[in-house]
Order: structure tokens, then C-alpha cells, then sequence
């Protein structure tokens, strides 16, 4: 009797079938200290992710800067050696030079202020940075950095002579301070401690949650109380490499990480005030500015910033857009 033949197309269907599918790991960068409250949270919806899928997708994490700097971290990313990472507004200004808005110098008084143009904002930058190849998963809020260092400053004259130190690749800021006369430092964020330490920098524009994080409050004795910039983060993942998992294991990825970045951005302001408690219980004194000290230099900065968007440093539009926001709302919040 003749083994019954099965039709090639059969065949091939009932091979893939039975194939197993491949996992698919997607290689995850931060600055965020190992052991930190970050790395915890984002290894628990790695593993929650790992879990839901059935394995199909990990999320492979490199905490600490071991694999560089944000600018490193963007070359790997083109590589193919990462997917993604979470990156500061600034870090990924090359890439969407529209995320940098929200930490424009000087440009927020309050973070009633940041709120309010948020709600209204931030659907726009998740898509403008979607249009430029990255997924994002929302924006966690990174407190106001303010100026910290071994000298009370409560006059901008008290600036001058100090070298200021600025984040490698925030060209924007950079013009801004020197805008107000001061001397700017480009460093990378992971050589700053040892700027601190050398006197290579005198000055860093930091939250308080990041001054205890990266250990720089133990090289400083002053901190001024004044909002220099919104500081916040993001985590994006090449689209190349999002896209080769399925719908269903995306919407998982989406569900989880949107969770842990909504609970960050909530966390975090909460974080903010006991990194404060814990600033002064470290001995560190807090310092008010003179009155009308912050509004000169927020004067000085508009300038800096509208010829900046002239230049197409930032979107004119979007610029404007934000600057009619704000004056909206603090027309409204006057008594």
C-alpha cells in the first residue's frame, strides 16, 4: 500500500505551524544607577513583559551608564547593538529637536505651569517622536534642576567667574548661560562627579531626586531655589525593532511600559520633596535669590531663546505655541 502523499503547500503550513516561535530581546540603556527605584521598577515590567508574552519578548536592561553616555548610547541604538534606552529631553534632541521644549531655560515658574502645558503637549511630542523613528511611552517628570554648588547664589553676579556646567550635546543651553554672561562647561553627565571633585566645574543645574542619585550633593554645600529647567525622561525604542514583534506582544509592551512611565512621572513629584528633606538633613544650605533676581535672567533667556528659534534650534510654532499657553494660564492665575 502507498504512504499517502501530503501536498507540498500542506506540508510547508503544518512545518511552520509546529516551528517555535523565536524570542525577540530588545536591548534597553539608562543613565539611572543600578539599585535605584528606576532600575527596580523597570525590571519589574521587563519581567511582567517576559511573563505576558510567554517569553517571546525580553527586555534586556544596562543600568548605570555602562554602556555610555546618551550620545554613546544613540550610535549603539544605529548600530543594532541596543533598541533603545531611557533618555533625557535633551539626549534625544538630535533625533526630535522638538523634545528639548519643555526644558528650555527659565522658561517654567511653577510646576502648575509644567501641568498645564503638558496636558495639552504631550500627545504632540509622543508623536513627533514617533514620526522620527522612535516609539515612547510617555514622559516621566524629572523635577526643576536647580543651581547647586560651593558658593551661596542669590544674585546673578554671584554667576559670574563660576564655571557652569552644561550637558554635553544641549547646545541650547549652552547659548542661554552665555546669553546671561556666564561660562559654560560641556560635560557628559557621567564625568560630572569628577568635574565636581577636580573644580573643573564650580556650578551644576540638577533636581534635588538626581543630585542624591549621582551622588553630586556630596560635592556641593549650597543649593539656590530657583527653577532653572524642567527636567524630565523617556524611555524610546527604535521602531526597526518594535515592529518586528507581533501586534499582540506590542500592545503588551505599550501597556506595561506606559504604566511604569506614568508611575514614575507620579512618583517622582512626591520624591522630589522628601530628596529636599534629605538634602537639608545631609547639610546642605538652601538659598533664596534676591528679589527680581530669577525674573532679569528669564528676561535675558527670552532673547537667547528667540533668536534660537529663529535659528531652528526648536520649532518656531511650538515655541510660541507654549509661550501663549503660559501666558494664558498665568493671566488667568493672576488675582
Amino acid at each position: 500500500m502507498c504512504a499517502m502523499k501530503i501536498p507540498l503547500l500542506a506540508l510547508l503550513l503544518m512545518l511552520v505551524v509546529a516551528a517555535p516561535v523565536s524570542a525577540a530581546t530588545i536591548k534597553l540603556a539608562t543613565l539611572a544607577p543600578e539599585g535605584s527605584a528606576w532600575m527596580t521598577q523597570m525590571r519589574d515590567g521587563a519581567a511582567e513583559i517576559k511573563e505576558r508574552t510567554a517569553g517571546r519578548v525580553e527586555l534586556k536592561l544596562y543600568g548605570g551608564g555602562v554602556m555610555g553616555n546618551e550620545k554613546s548610547m544613540l550610535r549603539k541604538i544605529r548600530i543594532g547593538q541596543l533598541q533603545g534606552g531611557a533618555f533625557t529631553g535633551g539626549g534625544l534632541a538630535e533625533i526630535y529637536s522638538d523634545l528639548r521644549i519643555y526644558g528650555l531655560p527659565l522658561l517654567f515658574n511653577t510646576l502648575d505651569e509644567v501641568d498645564h502645558v503638558r496636558a495639552e503637549l504631550d500627545p504632540v511630542l509622543k508623536q513627533g517622536l514617533e514620526q522620527n523613528g522612535f516609539v515612547s511611552f510617555g514622559f516621566a517628570e524629572g523635577g526643576f534642576a536647580l543651581l547647586m554648588g560651593n558658593h551661596p547664589i542669590s544674585l546673578l553676579e554671584h554667576l559670574k567667574n563660576q564655571k557652569l556646567w552644561v550637558p554635553e550635546g544641549d547646545g541650547v543651553t549652552a547659548e542661554v548661560m552665555q546669553g546671561l554672561g556666564l561660562s559654560p562647561i560641556t560635560l557628559p553627565i557621567s564625568d560630572v562627579l569628577t568635574g565636581l571633585q577636580t573644580g573643573l566645574v564650580h556650578i551644576v543645574g540638577v533636581s534635588p531626586i538626581g543630585a542624591l542619585a549621582f551622588q553630586w550633593h556630596t560635592r556641593v554645600k549650597y543649593i539656590t531655589e530657583a527653577p532653572m529647567a524642567y527636567l524630565f525622561a523617556t524611555l524610546a525604542i527604535d521602531q526597526r525593532a518594535f515592529a518586528k514583534l507581533s501586534e499582540a506582544d506590542q500592545q503588551v509592551v505599550r501597556e506595561v511600559m506606559e504604566r511604569v512611565y506614568l508611575h514614575f512621572d507620579q512618583q517622582n513629584r512626591a520624591d522630589e520633596q522628601s530628596a529636599i528633606d534629605t538634602l537639608r538633613r545631609e547639610g546642605l544650605t538652601f538659598v533664596t535669590p534676591k528679589p527680581g533676581e530669577v525674573e532679569i535672567m528669564r528676561q535675558r533667556a527670552e532673547v537667547a531663546l528667540e533668536r534660537l528659534s529663529a535659528k531652528g534650534a526648536f520649532s518656531p510654532e511650538l515655541y510660541l505655541r507654549v509661550i501663549e499657553i503660559l501666558s494664558r494660564y498665568r493671566g488667568q492665575s493672576q488675582p
